[in-house]
């Protein structure tokens, strides 16, 4: 199928899930929601201690779980010990993710990387081998998104981007680099995920490739993207789209 009739442009993509109070963010239960309500799933992996390729989105489990230290260096075993804002659910492993989502709806894969490649994207590979449903990847570092170039290039993969403003850890030399996007030339991905409130810009443009933005969060926020956007990544509302 090409890219343009696929559903990364034809389906609105709920961001780390349809999550609410009773069902948070990246975790079976929203899954499960956007299954039930027949949406793609975003959704962000990160490597753990023992080599697991869990579902989580910080880097520290604070926000999320209420105790300090880093989801890096977790293992398997305690990862349900951790509830996530306090509801009854867990830190899901990737195999269990896919074991529940099982092709239901298609899934666009945040690849959470900001260290060496090759260790967690070999893994997630390794793991997508035996997943029969649909699915993209996509990744903030252009290098997550080349490895996917060279060792599976069949895979649907999109460049992540942003102005960063409010980004705190990248010095100025990368910020420039990678909200231009200059290293697509190398990662060439099909797609570009660009933060909405950036959108329309010439660096986006210029690529003419389809653009999905993140995260849009009311339907006022969709009116004024929509025209700057093949599709969104939404949370927060149920966005009523416009028929093409």
């Amino acid at each position: 199928m090409n890219i343009t009739e696929s559903w990364l442009l034809n389906k609105p993509i709920a961001h780390r899930g349809l999550h609410d109070e009773n069902a948070p963010e990246n975790t079976l239960a929203a899954f499960k929601k956007a299954i039930d309500a027949g949406y793609p799933i975003e959704l962000d992996l990160r490597i753990i201690d023992d080599g697991t390729v869990v579902v989580f989105h910080d880097e520290k489990l604070s926000r999320l779980t209420g105790n300090d230290g880093y989801v890096t260096n977790l293992v398997k075993e305690k990862l349900k010990d951790y509830k996530i804002l306090k509801s009854d659910q867990y830190i899901p492993t990737f195999e269990e993710t896919l074991e529940l989502v099982n092709g239901q709806v298609p899934l666009l894969i945040e690849i959470k990387n900001s260290n060496k490649v090759g260790v967690l994207e070999r893994k997630i590979l390794e793991i997508l081998k035996g997943y029969d449903g649909e699915y993209a990847v996509q990744s903030f570092n252009p290098y997550s998104v080349e490895y996917f170039n060279k060792y599976a290039p069949q895979i649907w993969r999109g460049q992540l981007s942003s102005f960063f403003t409010e980004d705190k850890t990248l010095n100025f030399f990368k910020k420039f680099v990678l909200k231009r996007m200059l290293l697509n030339r190398i990662s060439r991905p099909h797609f570009i995920a660009y933060e909405s409130k950036c959108l329309p810009n010439v660096f986006v443009t210029k690529t003419k490739l389809p653009v999905l933005a993140w995260t849009v969060r009311s339907q006022q926020e969709y009116e004024d993207v929509k025209l700057y956007c093949d599709n969104i990544i939404f949370e927060n509302f149920i966005p009523k789209i416009d028929k093409k």
